[in-house]
């Protein structure tokens, strides 16, 4: 059978559409419930220090798992790893739920700690399924379209986290709590149910390191010693980790733009239409030179648009500037994974893919925590700007560092 062409090629295959739909089911779950739980956790605490340790919730057990799910997403059944790991997220939504019902509201008579205690499971879970995902799906797709299938995979999964915020901030401010995580825990369920369709892949042949320990070097080793991938993770590292501001969007709605639980919603989903525009205009229109330039400038018009945010109280202002963060963002993760997928072993994907976790994954938890502290110490707006700064800062010196990602032409 010949291998599909055009922009539509990887949705041509059936295994490669149910794990887009499972992916898309389960982001636009996830982000509703990231923006009832970041509301409900405000409004209990009323701190913003309170917003970020829900990144922390989560970031500390995905990074402590992370390389050992590696390991296993190299060893084991990809889609027996994916399966049993959103099984467990069916449980965390369905607890959240449960806690806003009659028989389970005495749990948050301890105020937020049960909700934090159920990010911290899900936080787990999200650590093993990370590296499964990554490393799932170039084996459901031809090599010669891994680029338009992770265009694909980026597009279904922006169009997710851009309606599940305003879902979530709808659902939220028109029919209450019950009705949001309702709604989440049907996605999370249609997900499982999906991905439970997808066909069953065979494990890779293993690599030559001998034991758990030296697999996992092995893995790490590949990172450190390639500039190329290191220097793209790295960006996406302070990126993420100094210029996002979206722990502390609840704050921005409701005391500097004044627009609410529906506004929330809608800033949260801002940055997801940008990266949605760019996707869909990639997919038609691949990059084909200087892809490391292009990064570098991409990164660095993110934390451009975190700065002027920052100083923005108009919320169309806010929303276009958001809007164009993700649309630099969706640059940066579209290379990024094309590398990652074009430039790594088959039978190292996993580990690779958890490295990439750590740095980019887990650092957007840790990102919310270290815009909780700044905000803090700094107050709300001062600490974005910080961050935005930073990351320029970050974008000059790896400019400087990574020569062969600054000079790197087109991804193959």
């Amino acid at each position: 059978m010949s291998t599909p062409t055009g922009p539509y090629a990887a949705l041509q295959i059936p295994d490669f559409r149910l794990f887009i739909s499972t992916r898309f089911c389960v982001t636009l779950a996830i982000q509703i419930q990231a923006v009832v739980v970041a509301w409900q956790v405000y409004e209990i605490t009323n701190d913003a220090l309170s917003l970020g340790l829900i990144g922390l919730a989560e970031a500390v057990p995905s990074i402590s798992v992370s390389l050992y799910a590696g390991h296993l997403a190299d060893i084991m059944n990809r889609k027996k790893i994916i399966v049993i790991c959103l099984a467990t997220l069916l449980l965390c939504s369905l607890s959240l739920l449960f806690f806003t019902l009659e028989p389970g509201k005495f749990i948050l008579s301890y105020g937020a700690l049960p909700i934090y205690a159920v990010i911290f499971v899900s936080g787990i879970a999200r650590g093993f399924i990370t590296p499964a995902l990554f490393s799932f799906m170039p084996q459901l797709v031809p090599r010669e379209l891994y680029s338009n299938a992770i265009t694909w995979n980026s597009t279904l999964w922006e169009t997710a986290a851009i309606g599940g915020p305003a879902l979530g901030g709808l659902l939220y401010g028109w029919l209450g709590i019950q009705a949001s995580y309702a709604a989440d825990v049907l996605l999370m369920l249609t997900g499982l149910l999906l991905a439970i369709g997808v066909t069953n892949k065979p494990v890779p042949p293993e690599s030559e390191e001998q034991g758990i320990f030296e697999k996992i070097k092995a893995g790490l080793r590949f990172v450190f010693h390639h500039q190329i991938i290191l220097g793209a993770i790295s960006l996406d590292l302070f990126a993420v980790l100094f210029g996002g501001a979206v722990a502390l969007l609840p704050i921005f709605a409701k005391e500097i733009l004044m627009v609410g639980p529906q506004g929330l919603g809608l800033l949260r989903a801002a940055p997801s239409i940008g990266a949605l525009l760019m996707a869909f205009y990639i997919t038609h229109h691949p990059i084909k030179k200087n892809t490391g330039k292009i990064l570098l400038y991409c990164v660095a018009g993110f934390g451009v648009c975190m700065i002027l945010f920052a100083l923005s109280t108009n919320f169309l202002i806010s929303l276009f500037l958001l809007m164009m963060s993700g649309m630099f963002d969706c640059v940066s993760v579209i290379i990024r994974g094309t590398l990652l997928q074009t430039l790594t072993p088959e039978n190292m994907k996993g580990r690779v893919s958890a490295v990439n976790h750590i740095f980019i994954g887990s650092s957007n938890e840790i990102g919310m925590f270290e815009s909780g502290v700044a905000a803090r110490l700094l107050r709300v707006v001062p600490s974005v700007i910080f961050g935005g700064c930073m990351t320029l800062v970050s974008v000059g010196t790896i400019a400087v560092l990574a020569k062969s990602l600054r000079r790197l032409q087109r991804v193959h």
